[in-house]
């Protein structure tokens, strides 16, 4: 009878645990599925890193107005005063349409080039019920080459001008002061210089962004460019893009300061075409200068 008694009272206090547990797990999971979806804002301080496209999108309604400066190469010595007497520019728009798509036009000094793009959220970094661990967006661009023709006596054709650019954005803000995200990207040319030289370059950028106070923020890119199965002239005259910077936050401006090998400010540009190199001193001092406009308030 004591051992009968015994047994049962250790059946009844386990199955009294296991209830209080599953009482507790059922209790913790309604309560998590109560709690509200927040997404994870402010990755980046703008809707590029540096030169590269960033996490960030506008806001609906939301306007930019942007322009960019980098100025000539450092090792081009005093007598230019070190790259400060030449510069190359570009000045766009970029606008919120809803909360997953923003798009923009621009215009650069370099080759005269025109480019529209859009960025879409696939996925979106956010905490709650329905977490999700990493933002990942979609962006594409299409670039003209404004310069006139080398030789307008020959058939020159409008779409020899045109070049495209695809690109996945995938990246995580781990804590309010560190960012990082990867970008996998295809810049396609209708038109290349040499018969052997390829149409699609493969390539992937790596950015990281490190909050250094609550309106400063340390960032740097790194493009590497995939080298196609056969070497070419075209590609090996040419080098990755490395930018670092300084980003700062004054009220509805954004300013960012900083040093890069790469001249052209747009996407085939830096990517494919930066024709310098830091081991060589040749680095250009630029920034971006960012002012917001509310065009439409959100409900």
């Amino acid at each position: 009878m004591k051992k009968f008694i015994l047994i049962a009272s250790l059946i009844l206090g386990y199955t009294n645990l296991f209830s209080q547990d599953d009482l507790d797990n059922l209790l913790n999971a309604m309560e998590e599925k109560e709690r509200p979806v927040e997404y994870v804002k402010a990755a980046f301080k703008a809707t590029r890193v540096i030169n590269l496209q960033s996490l960030e999108r506008k806001a609906p309604g939301s306007l930019d107005f942007r322009i960019a400066h980098r100025f000539g190469a450092l090792n081009s010595g005093s007598y230019n005063l070190f790259g400060l007497d030449y510069a190359t520019m570009r000045i766009s728009l970029e606008y919120g349409i809803n909360d997953f798509i923003t798009a923009g036009v621009g215009r650069s000094t370099y080759q005269k080039t025109v480019d529209a793009y859009a960025k879409a959220s696939i996925l979106r970094q956010r905490k709650g019920s329905r977490p999700m661990p990493i933002s990942v967006l979609v962006y594409s661009n299409v670039a003209v080459n404004g310069v006139k023709w080398s030789d307008p006596n020959r058939t020159n054709y409008f779409s020899s001008r045109l070049s495209y650019t695809h690109q996945l954005i995938i990246g995580r803000k781990f804590s309010e002061t560190f960012s990082f995200q990867l970008s996998p990207t295809v810049v396609h040319k209708n038109l290349v210089p040499a018969v052997g030289d390829p149409n699609n370059i493969y390539a992937v950028g790596g950015a990281g962004r490190i909050k250094i106070s609550r309106r400063m923020a340390l960032t740097g890119e790194y493009v590497y460019r995939i080298p196609p199965p056969t070497e070419t002239t075209y590609f090996t005259n040419y080098h990755n893009s490395l930018s670092l910077g300084l980003d700062i936050e004054t009220g509805g401006h954004v300013f960012q300061f900083q040093l890069s090998n790469s001249l052209p400010m747009f996407e085939r540009g830096f990517i494919t075409e930066t024709d310098q190199s830091w081991t060589k001193g040749a680095i250009h001092i630029g920034f971006n200068i960012t002012r917001d406009f509310t065009l439409k308030k959100e409900k």
